[in-house]
């Protein structure tokens, strides 16, 4: 846990219920005028929960008991997809969803998972809380779901395999590999000839150790908390996408709370992201060794062929025509030029 009970408590009179499995992370309230609940994918000790604990107990606090923000870790209710449609039809009130995910309903939330396009944090944040984040936000508005204004870091994305470690675009080639259900995950692997499979983060652990496939990718803080390092032996630092979570509201149980009470729920939402995003990064600095200790073997490939293989197999050519030129502008006047 990256907070300590004690620093957590501080910002409310009421103590926290740390859940088990099965059970929500939920700062209790009386007799809250607005009980919501808020649905992950990640684990309790993955950052974004501590910093969610943090949140719901600032919450409470500040609209004296009036919201309570109930929270269900680690697919408790559903995988992503069982989910999505939960919030839509208002079974859920929040849920934090990667946009490479999201694109399944709004094209556009996964644009910044373009392979290869972010080569560092600093141009992240610029392009997310910036030009091309406000539009994504707007594509999300116009599907009927509200995301708040700070996209939460789930990090830049790495391979991992139990066969080989990727060091040039050739390894891909006919390499068994996990990838979330998104298209543009799809599309990125295939251009690299390997042979991608679309399976929902809770069954991943399970498929690698039976070998379904051979391989997955994800942020080192997701293969620190999912002990993917148990049924994988390499880790290439790949860095292909940078991958956020846009925190999404229902738009009718938003709207349905009162503009005071909202204003302070976002807020607090919105400072959590910027403290998850520092703790992900500090994490990221010790992640490798500690992975390293437990098996994990590393290497760091160099970018620039991986880039030239999808622009020669046009995939930077397909994406620009599926998002279109407005959106594709945006990206590439944070990134530089791609297609």
């Amino acid at each position: 846990m990256f907070l300590s009970r004690r620093a957590i408590l501080k910002g409310s009179g009421t103590a926290l219920v740390l859940g088990g499995l099965g059970a929500p992370l939920v700062a209790r309230a009386q007799s809250a005028e607005f009980s919501y609940k808020y649905a992950n994918n990640l684990p309790d000790s993955h950052p974004l929960n501590a910093r969610a604990m943090e949140m719901a107990a600032a919450i409470k606090a500040e609209t004296n008991g009036r919201f309570d923000l109930q929270i269900f870790p680690n697919n408790q209710l559903g995988s992503d997809t069982d989910m999505l449609s939960q919030i839509r039809s208002g079974g859920i009130e929040f849920f934090t969803l990667s946009g490479l995910i999201l694109s399944t309903l709004v094209k556009a939330a996964s644009i910044n998972g373009v392979g290869f396009a972010f080569p560092d944090y600093d141009t992240v944040w610029k392009a997310m809380d910036g030009d091309l984040g406000a539009y994504v936000r707007g594509e999300i508005n116009k599907a009927g779901l509200v995301a708040m204004d700070k996209i939460w870091d789930n990090g830049f994305r790495q391979t991992t395999s139990s066969s080989k470690p990727i060091n040039a675009p050739e390894d891909f080639k006919g390499f068994k590999i996990r990838v979330p259900v998104s298209p543009l995950w799809t599309s990125m692997f295939k251009a690299f000839d390997a042979a991608p499979a679309s399976i929902n983060f809770s069954e991943v652990y399970s498929a690698l150790q039976t070998k379904v496939v051979e391989g997955q990718e994800n942020p080192l803080a997701i293969i620190s908390t999912a002990k993917l390092y148990e049924v994988q032996k390499y880790c290439s630092l790949t860095n292909h996408m940078w991958d956020g979570f846009w925190f999404l509201a229902n738009r009718r149980a938003w709207e349905a709370v009162p503009q005071d009470v909202r204003t302070i729920v976002a807020k607090h939402i919105n400072e959590a992201a910027v403290n998850e995003r520092a703790d992900v990064a500090k994490l990221n600095a010790t992640l490798k060794e500690d992975l390293a200790g437990k098996g994990l073997v590393f290497n760091q490939p160099v970018v620039a062929p991986f880039r030239e293989k999808l622009r020669s197999a046009g995939f930077y050519a397909e994406w620009k025509g599926n998002y279109g030129d407005q959106a594709w502008e945006l990206l590439e006047k944070a990134v530089g030029k791609l297609s």
